[in-house]
Formats: C-alpha cells, sequence, structure tokens
C-alpha cells in the first residue's frame, strides 16, 4: 500500500493559535485516492527542524504533502528546507516569476523585489502552478536506495489556493504514479452511548484487532463512543459491500446503544424522533445550565421543540417553573421526585406533549463508597419517567454526559414508548 504523510509548517500552528485544519482535509483526499496517511507532522518557522522533518518523512512515507512556509517572507522556508534535505540548490524560474509579476499587475501593485523569491525551485523539481495567488507549489521526486521513489508536494498554507492545486494538480499526479488500478479508502462511523469504550468493546466479538479486514476502530468524546469501520477497494461501492457485515455485526451486538451514523450527535436523532411522532417538546434545566435546550434548537428545524427553561437556584425554581416549596421542604432539590416535578411544570407551562428537565448537580460526595447522584425526568400526558445516575464522571465532562443521559432516556422512549419506570403524573 502506498502511505503518506502529511506536515504542516508554521509558528503559528506549532504555538497553537491557529487550528491546522489543512492537514485533516488533505488526509481525506488521500483516503479517497487510497493513500493511507501514516503520519501528521507539525514543525514551527525553523530551518533546520524543517529539514530533519522533511528528511524523516521521506524515509517512512512514499508521498509526503506539505502545507504552509511558501510565502515571501523571511519566516518561510519550505523552498529552502526541501533544497537543503536534499541537497537540490535552488534555482529561478523564468514563467513563474512572469506570473508573480502578472498577479500584482492585475491588482494595480508593483511587485516587492522579495517575492522574487517564491520563482525559486529545487533543482529538478516541477513546478505545481498556483491561478490565484503568488505562492506556486513544487512537485519533487527523490530517488531512495531500495525502495521506489519518494514524491513531495508542497503547496501553499492558504486553504482555497491549496484545495484548488490539490484538485487541479497533486490529486491527478498521485493517481497517475498508482501501482495497478486506482483503490480508495472509506470510513464509516456508528455512534454510541449508554457505556463505556471498553464494555462496548468487549460486547463485540473480536472485531477491534490489529490486522483485521475492514478494520474497526473506537474512540470516545464526551461520552459518545465511535465505531469507525475502515475498508480498502477498487470503488465506493466495493468498500461499501466488505463493511456491511462488519456494520450489521456491531449493530446486532450493541443493540440500542447504537443511536445514530456518521456524523450524528444524540440531539438529531430526537429531532428525527419528534418529527415522526408528530410529538411537541419543552425543557427544564438546573445542573445542566441550557446545554439541552441549546443542542435541540440547533438540531430541531421545524416546530417539535417548543423552548426551555434554565434555572440556578430553589427560588426560581418554585417562582418560575411553579414547584411547590412544601415539596422541597420534605424531599431535597437533589431527588428525582424534584426532577419529576420540574418536568411535569415545565410540560404545562409550554403545553408540549412531553418535557425533558434535569434535576441540580449534587455536592460532591463524601466518600467513594457514597456516590453523589443527579436525576432527570421526562413527562408525558400519562406519566413522568425519573431516572438516576451516580455523580462520579470526571468535572470536564460531567455537564455533557448527564445533558446526553437526558437525550438518550428521550431517544428511547420515543423509539419504544416503554420506559421502564414512572411515577404517575
Amino acid at each position: 500500500m502506498i502511505t503518506a504523510e502529511v506536515i504542516a509548517v508554521g509558528d503559528e500552528l506549532t504555538s497553537g493559535e491557529r487550528l491546522d485544519t489543512n492537514s485533516q482535509w488533505i488526509s481525506q483526499r488521500l483516503a479517497e485516492l487510497g493513500v493511507r496517511t501514516l503520519f501528521h507532522t507539525t514543525v514551527g518557522d525553523e530551518l533546520e527542524a524543517t529539514v530533519r522533518v522533511f528528511r524523516a518523512a521521506g524515509e517512512r512515507a512514499d508521498v509526503i504533502v506539505v502545507t504552509g512556509g511558501l510565502g515571501p517572507t523571511a519566516d518561510d522556508l519550505t523552498r529552502e528546507a526541501l533544497a537543503a534535505a536534499f541537497d537540490r540548490p535552488l534555482v529561478r524560474d523564468e514563467a513563474a516569476l512572469s506570473h508573480i509579476r502578472s498577479l500584482f499587475n492585475r491588482r494595480g501593485r508593483e511587485m516587492p523585489e522579495r517575492n522574487v523569491v517564491q520563482a525559486m525551485f529545487p533543482r529538478g523539481s516541477r513546478i505545481i502552478p498556483n491561478a490565484h495567488g503568488t505562492a506556486p507549489g513544487i512537485d519533487l521526486e527523490i530517488v531512495r536506495a531500495v525502495r521506489s521513489p519518494a514524491r513531495y508536494f508542497c503547496l501553499p498554507g492558504v486553504p482555497a489556493e491549496m484545495k484548488e492545486m490539490w484538485r487541479e494538480t497533486v490529486a491527478p499526479a498521485i493517481l497517475d504514479a498508482l501501482p495497478g488500478p486506482a483503490r480508495v479508502i472509506r470510513h464509516y462511523c456508528l455512534r454510541c452511548f449508554g457505556a463505556g469504550e471498553s464494555h462496548i468493546e468487549q460486547m463485540l466479538p473480536d472485531l477491534i484487532r490489529r490486522g483485521r479486514q475492514p478494520s474497526v476502530g473506537i474512540t470516545a468524546h464526551q461520552a459518545t463512543i465511535t465505531l469507525r469501520v475502515t475498508a480498502e477497494g477498487e470503488s465506493e461501492e466495493a468498500c461499501r459491500r466488505l463493511m456491511q457485515p462488519t456494520l450489521e455485526t456491531i449493530r446486532r451486538s450493541l443493540g440500542d446503544l447504537v443511536y445514530g451514523e456518521q456524523d450524528e450527535e444524540l440531539q438529531h436523532v430526537v429531532a428525527r424522533g419528534l418529527s415522526r411522532a408528530g410529538k411537541t417538546l419543552a425543557v427544564a434545566e438546573w445542573g445542566t445550565g441550557g446545554l439541552v435546550t441549546h443542542w435541540l434548537s440547533d438540531a430541531c428545524g421545524d416546530h417539535s421543540f417548543l423552548g426551555g427553561t434554565v434555572i440556578r437556584n430553589r427560588n426560581a425554581l418554585c417562582e418560575t417553573l411553579q414547584v411547590s416549596r412544601e415539596l422541597l421542604e420534605s424531599r431535597s432539590e437533589y431527588s428525582c421526585e424534584v426532577a419529576a416535578a420540574m418536568a411535569e411544570r415545565c410540560r404545562e407551562q409550554f403545553g408540549a406533549d412531553l418535557a425533558l428537565a434535569v434535576g441540580p448537580f449534587p455536592p460532591p460526595a463524601a466518600s467513594a463508597e457514597t456516590p453523589s447522584e443527579t436525576h432527570f425526568a421526562l413527562a408525558t400526558a400519562d406519566a413522568v419517567f425519573p431516572e438516576t445516575s451516580p455523580f462520579t464522571f470526571h468535572p470536564d465532562i460531567l455537564q455533557a454526559r448527564t445533558a446526553k443521559q437526558a437525550l438518550n432516556a428521550l431517544r428511547l422512549y420515543l423509539a419504544t414508548r416503554t420506559p421502564m419506570d414512572s411515577l404517575t403524573a
């Protein structure tokens, strides 16, 4: 298999001031060509470091795509580093220089002398045209002792220019150089919620192991588990056929832990469920601070989501949601009964078919043996369905996880209409 390394150049990337989205985009395009990206490297504007990175890439990858460092300023070092890495002196290309001058002329400006450097290329390289920018790219092939040559494609960091140059020149060049018929790599994701990463892996029959085809990768982000199935084939349809048995096995093994596909979030699935059921929803939140309302506002494109109320103290609970003070005196605000009352009052106030409520987050537990609990509830016209969850997760994901737990309970209700426990309304 042809392998690739993607290199991003620039102090603004290594300092964290800017996010490197070019490398993500290029890796996706390489996969479409059947080229697997094995390495992402980011290097600052330092000549010796960039030279080392370029040399290392040529030893471990067949295709190296570089973005950034082709501008005219002193800190743009890509062309100089490439020349130094492989002992290819820079030479000036008069046609490229003429093109750069013409761009300045069309803009009614005189070309600064410094821009001449953008017409300098390592000896033996090819020029990658840049129709709308002053930074032509570089295509350089380096002979290796025991392997086929490594191919370097250096592109400007400006995304619009980089993408156009990729489509017009780089992608066709890679396709032409591939041995045998063209192949593609495709990915398909299944999204899960309701169990941890290791638990889900145990439920899958030897799917997540090295060397398996198609491969299955597992990642966790804020309590959402993503299973990524990857296949290689001669066409997109062939990849889909290869992936289908594995996708079916995952769905069969995990059941309703699988809530969606590709980039779907729980709120998108809930929005579809509400629309199909013809139901309206309102939300009352304390601990999650409006996160559920925010997600549903973005996901619901019709009239199914009526709105949400966010409260932050006992007085607002009584004055805004009209939860009785007697209930608060007999039961703590951290109880499932209060979460149920929040859901009931919210449904009544909005005139909604359904209401979802999230109670306040409790104080930290005194010991691990007695973990705190958080409560949320779903109210329908006939009953209230409370849920309790241990409050033991990492503080950074508590809010997102609790919001997802509430949405997941609603998802399961809309899918089955048979929640396990209820309080009679």
